[in-house]
């Protein structure tokens, strides 16, 4: 693995054994096209493979981590073939959760600003969350119609307890850094000019630990949990597809594009 890489939408980068994966569409809120989900995944994967990798950090430019899904291209999607609208479920979310929760090292998601949707689940599937004082937390996917997917079903209810999940996720309520911190959806809540200092030495001291003790520790909250987590992946894929159909669900991707409040029907 190179040292940097510039271009695209994913930048990574690595100084000794801390690698460092950044979303880079800064103007867009780090929003997921298909390009940044593959540039994402392909990055992932590469840290996760790197022996030299020992700690890894999930970041974005700019004033957010990941606002979710980029909506534009999703509407596109939904005008055409509805039973292939939500291949990305299956071919771009679910693996690189998977990859981030089973990467045999630590993640650690360094959250600089706002934390939506699918960014939500990459946080949730790092190990560790650092966030910057400020953010604001957004479920969003009830808000157009549709379950949670990047496996929030199974982590932010393990999380934060399944009534407090519940809620966040029926009611799409935004919270801040602080909150966040008070019901242990994150680890630390840091001053923004902190974040990057406090994170790299946290990576480099997960670095400079016990890098297959980490990965068995991962290894057994997996299995320790209730739901293993491709159970969990298989379903949010399958009824993300089912909701492609949805009036709810196309109207209110228009809404959101026309900056105007949704008007859910129930079908």
């Amino acid at each position: 693995m190179s040292s940097s890489d510039d271009a695209g939408p994913v930048r990574l980068a690595q100084a000794g054994g801390v690698a460092t994966v950044m979303l880079s569409r800064p103007d867009q809120m780090n929003s997921l096209t298909v390009a940044a989900k593959v540039a994402l995944l392909e990055a992932l994967q590469a840290v996760a493979a790197d022996d030299s990798v020992r700690a890894v950090v999930l970041t974005g430019e700019g004033r957010a981590f990941c606002a979710g899904q980029d909506l534009g291209e999703h509407a596109t999607a939904l005008e055409g073939d509805l039973n292939h609208a939500f291949d990305t479920v299956e071919d771009h979310y679910s693996p690189i959760v998977r990859t981030l929760a089973t990467m045999p090292k630590p993640a650690i998601a360094a959250i600089n600003g706002t934390c939506a949707g699918a960014g939500l689940g990459f946080a949730l599937a790092c190990d560790l969350r650092v966030v910057s004082s400020g953010v604001r937390f957004a479920p969003a996917f009830l808000g157009i119609g549709l379950t949670a997917d990047s496996g929030l079903s199974a982590t932010l209810a393990r999380t934060v307890g399944w009534s407090r999940a519940m809620g966040l996720l029926m009611l799409g309520t935004v919270i801040d850094a602080d909150e966040a911190l008070r019901i242990g959806l994150v680890h630390e809540v840091v001053a923004p000019e902190e974040l990057g200092s406090h994170v790299t030495g946290l990576a480099e001291r997960l670095a400079a630990g016990p890098t297959k003790a980490y990965a068995a520790l991962k290894e057994a909250f997996w299995q320790g949990a209730a739901a293993d987590l491709d159970s969990v992946l298989r379903l949010e894929g399958e009824l993300q597809a089912r909701l492609a159909f949805t009036d709810d669900h196309r109207a209110a991707v228009g809404a959101f594009l026309e900056k105007r409040r949704p008007d859910f029907i129930g079908h």
